[in-house]
């Protein structure tokens, strides 16, 4: 069932299942809290409350925002886990990554650990030669395309490149979920005011970050050249034994719907760790 909460600028769509420690999910740009239905049962069955976010601006949430920063995300996913009588587990995918990171620094009491799928979190620095990696040239190209002309054709093509590989069962109703969404009014607007956004925000925070972070990044995701390095070099930001790294091997950019299972397991192993107990 979906629940709303006013929070400064608009409202807020989410929904809870479970219960148990608190975990919150959040999604990335363009995108909403379905993509994370192949993992919930299976956070919900190890004794957890879950509670999945729409971003501002996607979803159910509203459109009309004045800001569309890391920042200003990480404020609305504290306020969902104020409301639900946090702390909590926060897992971001994408931008959400870089969110949950500054939510963690700005209130360490609140957030218990931190789970980062496929995160822009730190400031991005492209070479010319990572050109020549094909994946990254077919997704930066159709990826800066939807956000300069506005083209959900262009998004959904991205998309076709961020799933490496063979699609999920769902895969039709995936994209028509894609389609649908970003033909409402505003959704495509909250798509390319987030990607005109940078990481820096987030990337000035990871030294201040005091929770267990697990990092989760897919072997063939398109936004990188390098996915292991970038993933790397987030660990080596945060604070010396607070971060790990795990690859899933196929995976794009979207680990947590394209293997949902393993993004759950590794998830599980995470909080069962004497350090990331939730």
């Amino acid at each position: 069932m979906t629940e709303y909460l006013a929070v400064d600028g608009g409202t807020i769509a989410y929904e809870v299942a479970g219960s148990g420690p608190l975990i919150v999910l959040a999604h990335g740009m363009g995108d909403s809290r379905a993509a994370y239905r192949g993992v919930i049962p299976q956070l919900v069955a190890a004794g957890y409350r879950v509670a999945a976010v729409d971003l501002r601006g996607c979803g159910q949430s509203s459109v009309d925002w004045p800001a569309w920063s890391r920042t200003a995300i990480a404020g609305d996913l504290l306020a969902v886990i104020r409301h639900l009588g946090g702390p909590a587990v926060l897992v971001g995918h994408s931008i959400s990554g870089g969110a949950a990171t500054i939510a963690a620094a700005q209130e360490p009491a609140l957030i218990t650990a931190v789970v980062e799928l496929a995160p822009f979190t730190r400031k991005q620095l492209f070479r010319l030669g990572d050109l020549r990696v094909k994946r990254l040239r077919r997704g930066m190209l159709r990826l800066f395309g939807a956000g300069i002309f506005g083209s959900a054709r262009l998004w959904l093509s991205y998309i076709d490149v961020a799933y490496p590989g063979p699609k999920p069962a769902d895969w039709t109703e995936r994209l028509g979920r894609f389609d649908t969404l970003l033909h409402e009014p505003g959704r495509m607007k909250a798509l390319q005011s987030m990607g005109r956004g940078t990481p820096a925000d987030a990337d000035a925070q990871l030294g201040n970050v005091r929770c267990p972070v697990l990092v989760v990044e897919g072997t063939l995701d398109p936004d990188w050249a390098d996915p292991h390095a970038e993933g790397t070099a987030i660990v080596d930001a945060l604070p010396s034994g607070l971060g790990r790294l795990e690859m899933i091997e196929g995976a794009g950019h979207y680990p947590h719907h394209q293997f949902p299972d393993a993004v759950a397991s590794l998830v599980l192993d995470f909080l069962r760790s004497d350090a990331a107990r939730a």
